[in-house]
C-alpha cells in the first residue's frame, strides 16, 4: 500500500494498480492475490478459511453490541471504534475453550474480556471521570444499575475547554448474538451545571430480562455541552465524549 502524492489524486486501476480513496488519504496498491475459488476449497488454506469465519462472526458481534447502544453511540464514539471492537471481538471469540477453530463463538468465548472497552479513544471514561461509581449487574431481577455518591463536577470530571455542563449516561444490554437481537434499557440525567458544588447522589436503573442467559452489559458515560445565551449545545459535536463498558456479565 502506497500513499499517493500530488496535485491529481486517482481513483479507480490502471494496469495493476488500484488507486483509493480512505480516510486516511489517497492510497495505491498493486493487484493481485489468491483466486477466491481456491481460499474456499484448498486444504492449504483451511486455516485461512477458519480465520475469516470467526472474523466474520466478530464482525457480527461487535455490530448487534453497537446497535444495542446507538442511542448512547450517536453521541460518543470515534472514527475507528468498528475496528477496535472488531479486534477485542476476536479476542473474546479465541478464548472459547469449548469449540473447534473456526466454529469459536463469542457464546462460549469470554465476553467479560469487553470489560472497560472505550467507545471514544478522543475521549475517555477513565480519564474523565473521577468519581466513584458503583456498576452492578443482577441476573435474577435482570436489574443494571450504577450509583454515584455526590461529588463535585468541577473537580470529579476532566471536562475538554468550553464545558460548562454535562450529563451522566449509561445503559443496560442483553445480547443474544446467535440470534442477533437484543433488550437494551437506557438512562441519563439532566443537564448539570460543571461546577464546585457537590451533585446529589446519583442513581441509575436499566431493566433488562428477568433471569435472562445471555451476555449482560452496562455501559456508562458523560456528555459535555456548552451554554450560549440560555441555549445548550453539544460540546464540539460530542466529539470528546467517554462511553465505556463498566461491567459485563457472559455467563
Amino acid at each position: 500500500m502506497a500513499r499517493q502524492k500530488g496535485i491529481i489524486k486517482l481513483k479507480g486501476t490502471i494496469g495493476d494498480i488500484t488507486f483509493y480513496k480512505t480516510k486516511d488519504g489517497h492510497l495505491a496498491r498493486e493487484k493481485g492475490g489468491i483466486d477466491a475459488s481456491r481460499i474456499k476449497s484448498d486444504p492449504a488454506f483451511q486455516r485461512t478459511r477458519e480465520n475469516g469465519a470467526e472474523f466474520g462472526r466478530a464482525g457480527k458481534a461487535g455490530k448487534i453490541l453497537r446497535t444495542a447502544l446507538r442511542s448512547l453511540l450517536i453521541n460518543s464514539a470515534d472514527s475507528k471504534m468498528v475496528s477496535r471492537l472488531t479486534q477485542s471481538m476476536i479476542k473474546v471469540i479465541q478464548a472459547d475453550m469449548i469449540s473447534i477453530r473456526g466454529l469459536r463463538n463469542v457464546i462460549d468465548g469470554e465476553a467479560e474480556l469487553l470489560s472497560g472497552f472505550e467507545f471514544n479513544i478522543r475521549g475517555k471514561l477513565g480519564t474523565s471521570l473521577f468519581a466513584p461509581f458503583v456498576g452492578a449487574i443482577d441476573r435474577v431481577t435482570g436489574s443494571i444499575t450504577v450509583d454515584i455518591a455526590s461529588f463535585a463536577p468541577g473537580n470529579m470530571i476532566a471536562a475538554p475547554s468550553g464545558t460548562t455542563h454535562y450529563k451522566v449516561i449509561s445503559a443496560g444490554a442483553e445480547i443474544d448474538f446467535e440470534a442477533e437481537t437484543f433488550v437494551e434499557a437506557h438512562s441519563e440525567t439532566a443537564i448539570l451545571p460543571w461546577d464546585a458544588v457537590p451533585t446529589v447522589a446519583i442513581s441509575h436503573t436499566n431493566m433488562v430480562t428477568p433471569a435472562s442467559v445471555k451476555p449482560l452489559f452496562l455501559a456508562l458515560g458523560l456528555e459535555f455541552y456548552q451554554e450560549v445565551n440560555g441555549q445548550m449545545y453539544a460540546l464540539k459535536n460530542g466529539a470528546y465524549n467517554p462511553l465505556a463498558l463498566v461491567a459485563v456479565s457472559g455467563l
